[in-house]
């Protein structure tokens, strides 16, 4: 999550759409707003910490926003904000992924309430990246996760981000096994969808950009039923 939580407020009702993005700025908040459906299915492409969406819109409904949103982004929290008291709306809403419902009318202490619990709970979810060891001797490459890259006989190779990361926490972890469990809240965040198949699907790339052998590996083992360990200065004796 941003240093200052991202919001979007997408409300019709000029006056009530004033008021609110003042009181969420009270909260150190940044604050876009909307006032029609049509451009809030814009804005969602762009990268927000929550998002308040009221149903009842011009261009575009909210459950069309809603259901938009949750096609390319399963994480960002939305509180639906809407007149509408019944029932099937509500359930319809937190069906398409909602993660809050408040009924109108409302107190601005309530909604700040929910604000910062869902803000509190994507902050808890994110991934915690591990810290970046300096460049480092992996057999004949030096690897230096902090340009992301690895120098080798062949010349220099580029890492990506995400296998930075995981070779950062398997540093971190000075040879012991890390569960792929771990490696998934660790590098893709809590509630991430990633299957841990995607794991192996990384750490077969990077077999490619780190060891003499990727078929017989020296470095980077897996370990059965528990996930991967790195070993920096191998001896004779390798993992299955």
């Amino acid at each position: 999550m941003s240093a200052t939580p991202r919001v979007l407020l997408v409300e019709d009702d000029a006056t009530l759409r004033d008021g609110l993005a003042l009181a969420l700025r009270k909260l150190d908040l940044a604050v876009e707003t909307a006032a029609d459906g049509a451009l809030a299915l814009r804005l969602i492409a762009l990268p927000f910490d929550l998002i308040v969406l009221d149903l009842m819109l011009p261009g575009a409904s909210g459950f069309e926003v809603l259901q938009a949103l949750r096609a390319r982004d399963r994480l960002v929290p939305v509180i639906v904000l809407t007149a509408r008291g019944e029932e099937s709306d509500k359930v319809l809403a937190l069906e398409l992924g909602a993660d809050d419902y408040v009924t109108k009318p409302f107190s601005l202490r309530e909604l700040g309430a929910r604000v910062r619990a869902q803000l509190r709970r994507r902050a808890d979810s994110q991934p915690k990246p591990p810290s970046t060891p300096p460049p480092f001797a992996l057999g004949d490459r030096r690897v230096d996760l902090a340009a992301f890259r690895v120098v080798g006989p062949q010349g220099e190779t580029a890492l990506s981000p995400r296998e930075a990361a995981i070779l950062s926490l398997l540093v971190e972890a000075k040879g012991a096994a890390v569960p792929r469990h771990a490696i998934l809240d660790r590098v893709w965040g809590r509630g991430s969808e990633v299957t841990q198949r995607t794991i192996d699907t990384h750490v077969l790339n990077l077999r490619g950009k780190l060891e003499r052998e990727p078929d017989a590996p020296r470095h980077l083992l897996a370990v059965h039923g528990i996930g991967y360990r790195l070993v920096l200065a191998p001896d004779a004796s390798t993992d299955p």
